[in-house]
């Protein structure tokens, strides 16, 4: 199985960033998905970048270098994990909201289940931390939008809100060592735990 780690936004996107400049979306989730990478390849996995440029590369470049690995290996064979962090305002002033949340594409598809796994794996690593769910719309805890890059994929695909770093708090602990490393370890674990739940994938 092929596992496509996508790090949101660039270098050039304006505003994605905490409200004192010190978080810089597009660099912290890349850092984050080179380590997720390193990590997923030191135990077996085929896991690789799909942006590891530091421009705003388009979503529909994304989606097609998604969806060329859905051709050359099938689309069951490939999943793909899109990193960012959240923010409820316009990057100016610190704001309340709060969490960590998975998103997928509207309806029930492969993407739920890969989507539950992480809630399940986040629920036990991050620990006194707000975990933001959605089972009202659906009966899942995945949050449901027709993100592009979900939409347009044709493997499972999710998109990790990581904390929002317009609050304070979420912020401390986005930028901590152990956060990165907790953040770090649900996308593992979660990926993990698929393979798990899921023994007819040839993950490895």
């Amino acid at each position: 199985m092929k596992i496509l780690i996508d790090n949101g936004h660039g270098i050039q996107t304006k505003g994605k960033r905490s409200p004192d400049g010190q978080l810089l979306e597009y660099a912290y989730t890349r850092d984050l998905a080179r380590r997720i990478v390193s990590i997923l390849k030191a135990r077996g996995y085929d896991s690789e970048l799909l942006v590891p440029e530091d421009d705003d590369i388009p979503l529909s470049e994304r989606v097609r270098r998604t969806n060329a690995h859905c051709q050359a290996l099938g689309k069951s064979n490939v999943i793909l994990i899109s990193l960012h962090i959240n923010a409820t305002g316009n990057g100016s002033k610190w704001m309340n909201a709060t969490g960590w949340s998975c998103y997928t594409c509207k309806g029930q598809t492969e993407s739920d289940r890969l989507a539950d796994c992480l809630y399940k794996a986040a629920e036990q690593i991050l620990k006194n931390q707000v975990i933001r769910t959605d089972y009202a719309r659906d009966g899942d805890p995945d949050w449901e939008e027709n993100f592009y890059i979900l939409r347009h994929s044709l493997c499972p695909a999710v998109l990790v809100e990581q904390f929002f770093m317009d609050n304070k708090k979420d912020f401390a602990y986005l930028i901590s060592d152990e956060g990165k490393r907790n953040l770090i370890d649900v996308i593992v674990g979660g990926f993990e735990a698929f393979c798990r739940v899921w023994p007819l994938r040839l993950c490895i």
